[in-house]
């Protein structure tokens, strides 16, 4: 039997690889495969020891190698969900070492919209751990581009979205223009560039003086977006929920009418994805890999990042042209339909070198992900 250390983080915090991975680890186990979920984002033991920076990672980092170490025996793949930064190197590149020194083979699920920016400058450091991956998978056809600039092949398995919470039924009749409801679910970080979303919306109350706009989402930002929300005048009108679980999240969008992405950095958003499930159409930003997800008026709007003005005609065009808007969600709903899992299971399974028919697994069916 195929069995799985799934290593990447947990809720809470909610966000879209935390999400994706509890996500995985269920419908893997619903697949008839055991799973051991290997979390990178654990909480400290003890607590007090998150005031420390450099003590705190310790504390985290020793048990995690740890249950690395014992887990590595157990299984036949690790499935480790990779990402830029720090986090490549505290929790990607040790889960890749001790994989292939323990000969299980090892399957990398890189993300991030970073990635470009994270290879430029630290791809001599990067390139021997890649070099211990049997198989390279990620989400999106920007990542891929990516990879191959760098000499390594990857295979693309989408990000996975459970249609069925989620109800887009009657979306496309049941737009009240006088009274928008425009939905940003991004966490309140700079790279989300939402001051500029707020901008947006004072944009639109230009024709639409009704509009109001739900912020979805945490994060250090809070205050300063509060404050400029008050000087535009618009505190009556925008409602900041902080985090909140995914079924509030199917609910959110289910009172939506235009959903927004103002992103500078981005790979494939979840939001985007799940807004598409809605039957909600997307006016995002071009940022990253988000136009190999969205084609500009076949089912979405896209505009170039920081262009509140910009932004703010597409989501008037949309209230306004019942054609486009019925167009663009009928044809974001055929898109989304690729990510269920039914669709993604094939491919991922490939990646483990697993085949469903004889419940077999080929541990040398692919090799490293270098080309």
């Amino acid at each position: 039997m195929l069995k799985i250390g799934l290593i990447g983080p947990l809720p809470p915090p909610s966000g879209g690889m935390a999400n994706q991975t509890l996500q995985l680890a269920s419908l893997l186990r619903q697949s008839n495969i055991q799973v051991e979920l290997i979390q990178v984002n654990a909480p400290y033991h003890p607590m007090w020891i998150s005031q420390f920076h450099g003590l705190r990672a310790i504390a985290r980092l020793l048990p995690y190698l740890f249950q690395l170490w014992r887990v590595s025996g157990r299984v036949n793949v690790f499935h480790i969900m990779g990402n830029s930064g720090w986090s490549w190197y505290l929790f990607a590149a040790p889960a890749i070492w001790i994989g292939s020194w323990h000969g299980v083979r090892v399957v990398l699920n890189y993300r991030g919209g970073e990635a470009g920016v994270f290879f430029e400058r630290s791809f001599r450091w990067i390139r021997s751990t890649l070099k211990r991956v049997n198989q390279i998978i990620v989400p999106s056809g920007f990542l891929e581009d990516i990879f191959s600039r760098y000499g390594f092949s990857v295979s693309i398995v989408p990000n996975i979205i459970n249609l069925s919470r989620f109800s887009p039924q009657g979306r496309s009749k049941n737009l009240a223009t006088t009274d928008p409801h425009i939905v940003v679910s991004r966490n309140l970080e700079s790279i989300y560039d939402i001051p500029t979303a707020i901008h947006t919306l004072k944009a639109v109350h230009r024709q639409f003086p009704t509009a109001r706009m739900t912020i979805a989402g945490s994060g250090a930002e809070l205050e300063s977006l509060q404050a400029l929300a008050h000087e535009l005048e618009l505190s009556d009108s925008i409602y900041f929920t902080g985090r909140i679980d995914n079924d509030s999240m199917a609910n959110l969008y289910d009172s939506a009418h235009i959903v927004l992405n103002t992103s500078l950095v981005d790979n494939m958003p979840i939001s985007i994805l799940e807004a598409l499930a809605s039957g909600v159409p997307v006016v995002s930003t071009a940022a990253g890999g988000i136009p190999y997800l969205i084609t500009h008026r076949i089912d979405g709007l896209l505009t170039s990042l920081r262009d509140a003005e910009a932004l703010a005609a597409c989501i008037i065009e949309l209230l306004k042209n019942a054609d486009l808007r019925n167009r663009i969600i009928s044809a974001g709903l055929d898109k989304v339909r690729q990510f269920q899992w039914d669709s993604v299971r094939p491919k991922l399974f490939a990646a483990y070198g697993y085949s469903t028919t004889d419940d077999r697994y080929n541990l040398s069916q692919a090799g490293s992900g270098a080309a």
